[in-house]
């Protein structure tokens, strides 16, 4: 299974707004093909987007190629592509993206940036991504405004439907644009969830029946009170639309709200009637939902005994805030005893070891070093062949010469050496085009070098990220470090990653770093397991 052979996708693009500056697709096609063909990879299809630019969703190759990926057996272990701006010029895209890829064991590779697919190899994209996005304009604008645009006109833009409904596609030009539909098979449940909360059945009676009763839940699994709370008090029963809601202080913008959108399941009238009944049967705690969205190391906590994962856990208050197992949250102590930590020392505790770890002027200095270093080793091995195919070209010229030599001595015939002429002028003009494309390689790697200098310039920056960035850019930048954070057994330990320790390293810590104090610099990138917070908690 190991000496399978890899099968790859080939994607190439050139923005329409770098149409000057970019490798023409046609370079990028040959140089991808060449790359496969030197590493015996199998290049099962190729997805070519002309003229479209990184900030723009139409990209239909891309659209497709992602989709092809997502099937339940891809028929791809790896996608080249020329550069990794060529994939997404915008950070968050390329983090949703690479990350649902790697869930599928699939890897996103640029030929022209060497970088291994390592926690250290991930760092080091990760930086050269974040200089990309800062050379590009405010990325993510126009899939916004598009989105705003369509739920205004009352369409649909979510990609899974409300538990209930199925997607209908509506003809809008020429195009075709999603509304909702109720689905038949699923229109019962939801409207017997919604008689049994009025009814006076609480939450966990009415998960208890509808697991007893083995009637599907969404996504599978079992019916439990976060489930059955999230229908409750989607208003999308009601046939109203709502895009663009967010927390207060994101945007200046107000969410799109349509009424009668799509053909409701809930009456209106009921669905009041059942907000003010949970308002009423309500804890004093937060919606985990809602909570979460402000604990940032969200998806990230696991519990040891049960492997769920923690959910944000706040007083209504405001004065306590804390992450919860969810199994103990949805079904109680007796079903997991874990316990419950304190968000603010979890999350200090983290972004200081990271920043403390990893976001130092040396360690990104070396990265930066070792990634130059790389492109040095590319371009070499360029230069190398450049020379071997200038020997080649030399050679077939002068076969053409003395071709020519024979016709203008008489001694062939014209007609009988036609062929052979333009046989030999067919292989000098790959053999140009090759090394043309070895050279634009090599200007274009030139051009990818990292200046220290500029690393220097905002390294303090990148110190700050986790305090001042939005919470999506400090949790996807936590993501680059951290596997995941386990808890239980009286202890929490977090499973994350180091370059190599530093040389001010705490003595209590030193003994879960001794696996890594004798390697290469960068020679790996270990995944290093720390207990905090011992009986701490």
């Amino acid at each position: 299974m190991e000496n399978r052979v890899k099968r790859v996708i080939i994607y190439a693009r050139v923005s329409s707004d770098r149409q000057d500056v970019d490798l023409s697709i046609s370079a990028q096609l040959k140089a991808l093909r060449d790359y496969a063909a030197r590493n015996g990879y199998v290049v099962v299809k190729e997805f070519v987007d002309e003229a479209e630019s990184g900030r723009s969703t139409a990209r239909p190759s891309f659209r497709e190629m992602i989709g092809l990926a997502r099937t339940k057996q891809a028929p791809f272990e790896m996608i080249l592509v020329w550069k990794l701006s060529r994939f997404a010029r915008n950070r968050e895209d390329s983090i949703i993206y690479k990350s649902l890829l790697r869930k599928q064991g699939i890897q996103v590779v640029s030929i022209n940036e060497p970088i291994e697919d390592t926690p250290t190899g991930r760092l080091m994209e990760g930086i050269i991504e974040v200089i990309d996005e800062f050379y590009s304009s405010n990325l993510g604008q126009d899939i916004k405004r598009g989105m705003r645009e369509n739920a205004s006109r009352g369409f649909f833009n979510g990609s899974r439907p409300p538990f209930g409904y199925v997607r209908k596609k509506i003809k809008d030009g020429d195009k075709e644009r999603n509304s909702l539909e109720p689905d038949p098979k699923l229109l019962p449940i939801v409207q017997r969830i919604f008689n049994e909360i009025t009814n006076e059945k609480g939450l966990k009676e009415i998960a208890k029946g509808l697991n007893r009763d083995g009637v599907p839940a969404p996504a599978g699994g079992k019916w439990g009170k976060q489930r059955l709370h999230k229908i409750l008090t989607n208003e999308a029963y009601t046939g109203r639309l709502i895009w663009g809601k967010v927390h207060k202080g994101k945007t200046s913008l107000p969410p799109v709200i349509k009424d009668n959108a799509w053909p409701a399941i809930v009456d209106k009238s009921v669905f009041e009637n059942v907000q003010v009944t949970l308002s009423e049967r309500a804890p004093k705690v937060t919606h985990p939902r809602v909570a979460s969205s402000n604990y940032l190391l969200s998806g990230l906590v696991r519990c040891r005994n049960c492997g769920a994962s923690y959910i944000g856990y706040g007083a209504k208050s405001g004065q306590f805030h804390y992450y919860v197992c969810g199994t103990a949250y949805s079904k109680g102590k007796e079903a997991c005893p874990s316990q419950h930590l304190p968000q603010e020392k979890l999350e200090r505790f983290v972004t200081d070891k990271i920043k403390g770890y990893i976001l130092t002027d040396g360690h990104l200095l070396d990265l930066i070093k070792q990634s130059n270093e790389a492109f040095d080793v590319a371009d070499n091995k360029r230069k190398e062949r450049v020379g071997v195919i200038d020997k080649e070209i030399e050679q077939w010229q002068g076969r053409l010469e003395r071709l020519y030599d024979f016709v203008e001595t008489k001694k062939i015939e014209p007609d009988r050496m036609a062929q052979r002429i333009a046989d030999v002028q067919d292989k000098l003009n790959l053999m140009r085009q090759a090394k043309l494309d070895l050279e634009n390689g090599q200007g274009a790697n030139r051009a990818a070098y990292i200046d220290p200098q500029k690393v220097l310039s905002y390294v303090a920056e990148l110190r700050h990220f986790l305090d001042e960035r939005g919470l999506f850019e400090r949790k996807a930048f936590l993501r680059s470090f951290i596997e995941q954070i386990r808890v239980g057994d009286n202890k929490i330990t977090l499973d994350y990653t180091l370059p190599f320790p530093p040389a001010n390293i705490k003595q209590e810590t030193v003994s879960v770093l001794d696996i890594v104090s004798s390697a290469p610099l960068f020679a790996n990138y270990l995944g290093t397991k720390v207990n905090l917070f011992r009986n701490k908690m």
